[in-house]
């Protein structure tokens, strides 16, 4: 199914670094030589974060010249993640995308490198105010959220009543916390009889994950559907609902093989797909334009990258499409095409991100 793909990897102490090379014999002009580019983001390990550095890669690749690092902790920890980023201003001088899911304590790092001069690029997750970046590539996530809710509405029939439990990975994250505010708001505006619970923290690690919807679903056994925000939430709860041969509705986020593997056989209802790879190769193509053709200045705002429903009428496309970092790339390519051929139809304010 989804091929783990991964870069040559060296484990040092408790953090992963992953380095890749896109050697190719011309840039997209302007700047000549090499450049030293990378991108940090906050879990190596996770499906969400891997499709980024894929699709962050396969763009640098493209470009030809670029010598492309990328750097994360094993496990969601942000200040590990932190320290990976201020090493990779050390030698990423030529530009960096950086995800995380703690904006606050990247605000003075980013800042920092900035002041070196390094053009930095937001992926995912809105830089803060003092973080002096201005460019942000990342999905309408209140939207996806909405679109999970109104997925599920499909399903529960005219007028549901009952109740519906949401889960969020990281609280505090804006990333995390709008998509859920979307499923919030939604059932709420259409589905008066349905009770919101939560959202409740589930964790981004798998264990962790596993045991928090275990305990909500004990909490709650008639809860009409079980819903996250995260990565691993996909999976852990159609595990559950394997388990107990559950009738509740349960969904997630991202397409994590095994949550494709839900989607298939019927488990989860749908996945909402963030298309991580698209971000990754956006974010990382635009950097490497700007460096190149802009003497490193940045477009200014929001870029909005698109996400879908993944469902029984697609999923057979969506696996194929997971298969390589190369079929990955083949299925996107119009979407790239179109939305770096039109760059200021996806440019929105970047007070505007949610």
């Amino acid at each position: 199914m989804h091929a783990r793909l991964r870069t040559t990897a060296a484990v040092l102490g408790a953090l992963v670094l992953l380095g890749a090379a896109g050697c190719g014999d011309s840039g997209s002009g302007g700047r000549s030589g090499e450049l030293d580019m990378g991108i940090a983001v906050a879990n190596i390990s996770l499906n969400f974060a891997h499709e980024m550095v894929l699709g962050a890669e396969s763009a640098a690749s493209h470009a030809g010249k670029v010598d492309f690092k990328a750097v994360g902790p094993p496990n969601t920890d942000g200040p590990a993640e932190v320290q990976l980023f201020q090493n990779l201003t050390a030698t990423a001088k030529d530009g960096i995308v950086l995800e995380n899911l703690d904006p606050p304590i990247f605000t003075r790092p980013a800042a920092q490198a900035v002041d070196k001069g390094i053009p930095v690029v937001a992926l995912d997750t809105s830089p803060t105010e003092g973080s002096k970046v201005t460019f942000y590539v990342g999905n309408d996530n209140y939207a996806l959220g909405e679109l999970m809710a109104k997925e599920a509405l499909k399903r529960l029939g005219a007028d549901p009543k009952g109740e519906i439990v949401i889960g969020v990975p990281n609280p505090g994250t804006p990333v995390l916390d709008n998509r859920a505010k979307g499923i919030s708001d939604t059932f709420r505006k259409q589905a008066p009889g349905v009770k919101v619970l939560g959202p409740f923290q589930t964790y981004s690690d798998p264990g962790q994950n596993y045991s928090s919807w275990s305990s909500q679903v004990n909490a709650h056994p008639e809860a009409l559907a079980f819903l996250g925000v995260g990565d691993a939430d996909s999976y852990n709860l159609a595990k559950i609902k394997k388990s107990r041969q559950g009738k509740w509705l349960t969904a997630g986020f991202d397409v994590d093989p095994k949550t494709l593997d839900a989607v298939k056989d019927g488990s989860n209802f749908v996945t909402i797909d963030p298309q991580h790879f698209l971000k990754g190769y956006l974010s990382t193509a635009l950097l490497i334009d700007a460096v190149r053709d802009n003497d490193g200045k940045l477009p200014e705002g929001w870029f909005l990258s698109p996400g879908g429903v993944v469902d029984s009428s697609n999923i057979d496309d969506i696996i194929a499409r997971q298969k390589s970092a190369t079929a990955a790339y083949d299925w996107y390519k119009p979407t790239i095409d179109k939305l770096l051929g039109d760059q200021k139809a996806s440019l929105k304010p970047l007070k505007d991100a949610r």
